[in-house]
């Protein structure tokens, strides 16, 4: 087991499969106290169990919580300021994509509020804890498919008007990435950075939830483009941006295979950034916290 996360607190989202789970392993490797968020209890324990199989570190817990539903947000960032004293590391990776559209508990469309309203309110009610950290990372997983949304839909962001799951995906990782770089601007000086990153195509369970053959649409498609890979290989980014000392201090930045490289025009609009910040305070029913 490594020493460099030694002492380190991570919160993973998503960590129960997939890149989330293969993050969650390498950082347990580390030495890093790892503590996973997934929907699903069982999921949940098996995982942790497997990780201190795997890795030899018992400092692996899980919380349970449903980050389409801002009351589990709530909750989880409550319970979790009663069991860790600073949170050194948040990794913003849960997401989904869905053919067909759905609602979430709270009434929002199921794409923007699971991959992007559900981060940005979890976010910002750890934001004291990370602050506690001598010095915090804040990553958050985007995609490249964020290139798809050429701008946010600030007239129709729910999707009512007409839904297109490929466009409601492309969007909510637009978002993620206006967010990371706006949420930068706002924690200049204090010791977080905020960073997003394109984990490349990925085999893993993704798109399952819309049935097989939308599955193997996903992996085909990664495939005919000769960028598939394997979680493991799609955790690497994820895992440099929390664990390298070459990143200290490096905010506001977009990554692809362990390396800063530009995200789309779109991406850069700070006034869009202002304007999705602002419209999801008032989403989240967060007060705006000018830090």
């Amino acid at each position: 087991m490594g020493s460099v996360m030694r002492g380190k607190i991570c919160l993973v989202t998503g960590g129960t499969s997939g890149i989330g789970a293969a993050t969650s392993i390498a950082l347990a490797q580390e030495g890093a106290a790892i503590i996973i968020v997934g929907r699903n209890k069982g999921k949940c324990e098996k995982i942790v169990d497997k990780i201190k199989t795997v890795t030899g570190n018992s400092s692996v817990d899980y919380m349970v919580a449903d980050l389409s539903s801002f009351k589990d947000i709530h909750e989880l960032s409550e319970e979790l300021k009663t069991r860790i004293p600073h949170l050194d590391v948040l990794i913003n990776n849960v997401g989904a994509k869905f053919v067909k559209r759905q609602v979430t508990v709270d009434g929002y469309e199921m794409t923007f509020s699971l991959n992007y309203l559900g981060h940005f309110l979890l976010t910002h009610l750890l934001l004291d804890l990370l602050e506690e950290s001598e010095s915090a990372r804040i990553i958050t997983v985007a995609s490249g498919a964020h290139g798809g949304c050429s701008n946010i839909n600030f007239d129709d962001l729910q999707s009512q008007t007409e839904y297109n799951g490929k466009h409601a995906y492309a969007q909510s990782k637009l978002a993620n990435i206006l967010f990371t770089y706006e949420l930068s601007r706002r924690l200049a000086g204090k010791e977080i950075s905020v960073n997003a990153l394109h984990p490349g195509g990925v085999a893993t369970n993704f798109c399952k939830n819309n049935g097989v053959v939308s599955w193997l649409k996903h992996v085909t498609a990664h495939l005919l483009a000769g960028n598939l890979v394997g979680p493991v290989e799609g955790a690497k980014t994820i895992i440099y941006l929390a664990t390298s000392p070459d990143v200290e201090g490096i905010s506001g930045k977009y990554f692809y295979n362990m390396e800063p490289v530009s995200s789309s025009k779109a991406s850069y609009d700070e006034e869009s950034a202002r304007r999705l910040w602002d419209v999801s305070v008032g989403m989240t029913k967060k007060e705006s916290n000018e830090r």
